[in-house]
C-alpha cells in the first residue's frame, strides 16, 4: 500500500498590515517580492516599515516578517 498524497500545494502564511489594511501573505517574504505582487517592482515608491522610512537602497535588504506595518505610496509626476 502507498501512502497517499494530497494533490494541492500550500504554503505558510504571515499577517501584515497594508496601507492600513490586514493581508495575507507567503511567509519570508522579501520586500521586493512583495513589490512584485503589488506591479510596483521598478516603479518609483516610498516605503515605510514599521515606521521607518526606508532608502531606495535599502528597500532591497528588508525581509517583510508576521505581524509587520507596511505603507506604500507610489510616486507620480503631475501638473
Amino acid at each position: 500500500m502507498g501512502h497517499w498524497q494530497p494533490n494541492f500545494k500550500y504554503y505558510i502564511v504571515m499577517t501584515i498590515t497594508l496601507n492600513g489594511q490586514k493581508r495575507e501573505i507567503p511567509a519570508s517574504m522579501p520586500l521586493t517580492s512583495l513589490l512584485e505582487t503589488l506591479d510596483l517592482a521598478g516603479k518609483p515608491v516610498v516605503v515605510e516599515h514599521n515606521q521607518v522610512a526606508l532608502l531606495p537602497k535599502e528597500i532591497p535588504m528588508a525581509q517583510v516578517n508576521d505581524g509587520d506595518v507596511i505603507e506604500i505610496v507610489q510616486i507620480t509626476a503631475g501638473g
